[in-house]
C-alpha cells in the first residue's frame, strides 16, 4: 500500500510537470500563429526584424521566415500531442492506483 501511495504521488508530480510544459508550448504556439498571421497581412514593402539572441536583424526574405515559423509551429504541435499522450497514460495509471487503494 505504501508503494502505491508513493507511486501515486510521483504520478501527480509528473502530471503537474507535463501540464506545465504543455501550457508553455501551447502559449508559444499561439504566439507563433499570431506572428504568422501578421506576416501574411504585411505588404510587400514591409520591413521586418527578427530577434537572434540579443540582436534584431532585418529579414531579407519574409516568405522564408514564414516557412521557418510554420515549421516551428508544426514541431510544437507534435510535441504537444506527445505530451497529451503522456498525460493520458499517467492519468490512467493514477486511476488504476486509486482503485487499488480504495480496495485496501
Amino acid at each position: 500500500m505504501q508503494n502505491d501511495i508513493m507511486e501515486a504521488q510521483q504520478l501527480q508530480q509528473q502530471l503537474q510537470s507535463i501540464t506545465t510544459q504543455k501550457y508553455q508550448l501551447e502559449t508559444q504556439m499561439k504566439e507563433m500563429e499570431i506572428t504568422i498571421e501578421e506576416l501574411e497581412n504585411l505588404g510587400d514593402d514591409a520591413v521586418v526584424y527578427k530577434n537572434v539572441g540579443n540582436l534584431s536583424l532585418k529579414v531579407k526574405d519574409i516568405d522564408a521566415l514564414k516557412k521557418e515559423l510554420i515549421e516551428k509551429k508544426e514541431t510544437l504541435e507534435v510535441r504537444i500531442k506527445s505530451l497529451e499522450r503522456q498525460e493520458e497514460s499517467i492519468k490512467e495509471k493514477y486511476a488504476s492506483i486509486q482503485k487499488r487503494l480504495m480496495r485496501k
